[in-house]
């Protein structure tokens, strides 16, 4: 049976735990199914068998954690949901949860999105596969609404992707082999992705909605300074910062409607898995009532529910003007990098603290969404930015926090 070596953090310093993992191989089940295991130097890890299904009941996992006093978490899956695989790895984050994954037992398709959310992700190399998600063909969706629903669904993998830390560029990758074929990570591209991570962990204090950070020595890349400019950029470096930004998170209270989709649900429960009250569309005003982590707590009109974080524009982080959009260029999990990154690049622009304590830099101005897209485009195709940058709503940006007197 195959082993796998352990390494365990207490806080933010390292604390080596060398024990053997083993782990037998079981068979894929239809719809999942959970085995307690325990290691011969103690260590106590739950294996997630069979595959995803919309209907599975995840409260039984919740229990399984809590008689097993699980450390850890493994998995046998060929994937299924991609919704409930991300509401799995969102349970697997708030309990505080590691994941690992070794060759002889497959996680593959959505098993890998579950899998992001391990606060330390350990696997071997060839462990977990990627593709193309399938989608099921409903015969009473016409072409424009399974095509939006697609884009919806992208959407959301990739806002998932950036909460857990792994780099939204993976996505790509993975878009590239269809969904009945596979492609298996090596090591070094579960680094390069920040699917497993090599660094420190977050200490206990830091706030427990914080997405896990990738590796603290990832030097940021600095765009050459011949790299091509859009008009008004600025080719001086600022002078450096004089006062320290503030990294306070206001409370949200009131904001609109603005999605990808043109269109929100309103949730019953804060799940995605939940049922939809009634749909609202893009710009309906709200009234925050409660933040639950992930979900806002909000009322629009006379219903009450629940919204996705990235479905809402708050009107009190003040990032951008409703209805537009920026182009995102890099985000880091520390002020130091990000100031760093900005200061260096010959581009204009700007870092903003977002809602789970990370920091996005933008271009210092929004546009509108074609105007968004197609710089984007141009801005990638000259090799100005990185080829995962993205055009965003930026509703989880709080405020500007990088730099002044640019």
């Amino acid at each position: 049976m195959p082993s796998l070596c352990w390494v365990k953090y207490k806080g933010a310093a390292w604390v080596a735990v060398l024990g053997l993992l083993t782990l037998s191989a079981n068979t894929a089940l239809a719809a999942l199914s959970y085995t307690a295991q325990v290691t011969d130097n103690g260590l106590r890890y739950l294996v997630v068998n069979g595959e995803f299904e919309t209907t599975d009941d995840l409260s039984k996992f919740v229990a399984s954690i809590q008689i097993s006093n699980t450390q850890a978490v493994t998995f046998n899956s060929p994937g299924g949901s991609v919704v409930k695989a991300m509401e799995l790895g969102r349970l697997i984050r708030s309990l505080r949860l590691d994941t690992i994954q070794i060759r002889n037992m497959e996680c593959a398709s959505a098993c890998s999105l579950a899998f992001m959310g391990g606060i330390l992700r350990l696997a071997q190399p060839g462990s977990i596969g990627v593709h193309k998600s399938s989608f099921s063909e409903d015969p009473t969706l016409n072409v424009a609404d399974a095509v939006s629903a697609i884009q919806q669904m992208t959407a959301n993998v990739i806002a998932y992707m950036t909460e857990m830390g792994v780099d939204p560029a993976l996505l790509q990758l993975a878009l590239t082999y269809n969904s009945d074929d596979i492609r298996y990570l090596s090591g070094s591209e579960m680094e390069k992705y920040h699917l497993t991570m090599t660094g420190t962990q977050p200490s206990a204090d830091q706030d427990p909605q914080r997405a896990s950070m990738p590796p603290p020595n990832i030097s940021p890349p600095v765009l050459p300074p011949t790299a091509p400019q859009y008009p008004g950029a600025q080719a001086n470096l600022p002078p450096p910062t004089v006062e320290p930004p503030s990294f306070a998170i206001p409370t949200a209270k009131s904001g609109r409607v603005q999605n990808y989709n043109g269109q929100a649900p309103l949730k019953a429960a804060p799940s995605s898995a939940s049922r939809t009250v009634v749909t609202f569309m893009n710009g309906s005003a709200l009234t925050i009532l409660d933040d639950t982590g992930k979900w806002f707590h909000v009322k629009v009109g006379n219903r009450v529910g629940y919204m996705f974080h990235s479905w809402v524009w708050v009107a009190e982080y003040g990032a951008g003007p409703y209805g537009t959009q920026f182009v995102q260029v890099k985000s880091f999990d520390n002020y130091a990098q990000t100031e760093q990154y900005v200061r260096g690049s010959p581009l204009p622009l700007t870092a903003f603290l977002a809602s789970n304590g990370w920091f996005a830099i933008t271009l210092d101005r929004t546009l509108d969404p074609d105007g968004a897209e197609a710089l984007l485009t141009k801005l990638k195709a000259s090799g100005s930015i990185p080829d995962d940058a993205i055009a965003t709503w930026g509703n989880a940006f709080v405020r500007k926090v990088c730099c002044t007197g640019r």
